[in-house]
């Protein structure tokens, strides 16, 4: 069975709380790390996690793409906006590119369900 992009996400943060209490200290630089990225800069929050997905995309990081695509949504972005990163993304990475786009777009389609 499947599993949905809901519990894609849940579970990732499952295996990331026990990395982070086995590694606090990486965790915690990291966290300071994303904190001074997004909180800084003449970039809104919004346009940073644009890039992100966009890399992510590009990466082929699926949990990257399932974290981005939840934080754009909570930063207000629309699917329209969403479609233009990813013909972006596509643009830069060709046929990969365009598989993980299609998982972008199915993450955004259930979780803007829920």
């Amino acid at each position: 069975m499947t599993q949905s992009y809901s519990e894609k996400i849940s579970d990732m943060r499952r295996e990331l709380r026990a990395l982070n209490a086995l590694v606090p200290e990486t965790a915690k630089g990291f966290g300071t790390l994303s904190k001074a990225v997004k909180d800084n800069g003449p970039l809104s929050v919004k346009e940073k996690e644009y890039i992100a997905l966009g890399m992510s995309v590009i990466l082929r990081c699926e949990p990257c793409i399932n974290f981005h695509v939840e934080a754009l949504m909570k930063a207000g972005a629309t699917r329209e906006e969403l479609g233009d990163v990813l013909a972006m993304a596509v643009q830069m990475g060709g046929g990969p590119g365009l598989m993980y786009a299609g998982h972008a777009l199915a993450c955004w389609d259930e979780l803007a369900k829920a």
